[in-house]
């Protein structure tokens, strides 16, 4: 099932009296239990890719949609409901709430979406074994390694049983041991819940740890591979 389709998106900024092409005609599709890598320098607009995609830029031409549903168009409001409920995000930092412990940071995230009570509970606990924590559910982020604070911001992404993740740089802050770990940790958690991935990442020592690869260089597609 394709999961995530970009169709032809293009993204442009004002850049003083001239314009900025970050995304120029991009296509990319990502299947429901497939990782695909999304590697480029520094500018080549993987950024602007992820924000596009979780609806957190508007492209100036283009479609994207989930589950074959066109997400382009809608509102403000319908936009932060479709990231709350359908979108999972990990960033290079964790950006674990300091005073809540790794449970919690699972059990905050269900409540946005208006989930509680012993079967959300049991899902957190459930996620939280599931990539290597079962016995640091009730530490602080202070309390964890930077892998382990990493492992908390994947489960506590996919607590809402999103459609769609979408991954930056999650390795930057880690070696290249528990970056190793982090990504395979991502491919095994997208294999068995069956969410499409979306990594960007500069770390191409990992990439036989993914499914497909993109590689982008200024705004454009410079070659896909499966």
């Amino acid at each position: 099932m394709t999961r995530l389709a970009l169709d032809d998106i293009t993204l442009t900024y004002p850049d003083g009296d001239r314009t900025l092409v970050a995304l120029d005609r991009v296509s990319l599709t990502v299947e429901a239990g497939e990782v695909r890598a999304v590697t480029g320098a520094s500018g080549s607009g993987k950024s602007s890719l992820l924000a596009v995609a979780g609806l957190l830029q508007r492209p100036d031409s283009g479609s994207v949609l989930l589950d074959g549903v066109e997400l382009t168009g809608r509102t403000r409001r319908e936009e932060t409901r479709i990231r709350r409920e359908r979108i999972g995000f990990v960033f290079q930092q964790a950006n674990l709430l300091s005073s809540l412990t790794a449970l919690e940071q699972l059990q905050m995230a269900a409540r946005i979406t208006g989930r509680r009570g012993p079967a959300v509970d049991a899902r957190c606990r459930e996620l939280l074994a599931a990539v290597g924590l079962e016995r640091e559910t009730a530490r602080r982020p202070h309390q964890l390694s930077g892998g382990q604070r990493q492992r908390v911001a994947i489960a506590r992404a996919l607590v809402n049983d999103p459609a769609l993740l979408l991954v930056d740089e999650p390795t930057a802050a880690l070696d290249s041991a528990r970056s190793r770990d982090v990504v395979a940790l991502l491919a095994r958690m997208t294999h068995e819940e069956q969410v499409a991935t979306v990594l960007v990442t500069h770390d191409l020592d990992t990439l036989d740890l993914t499914d497909s690869r993109t590689e982008l260089a200024d705004g454009r597609v410079l070659a896909a591979l499966a």
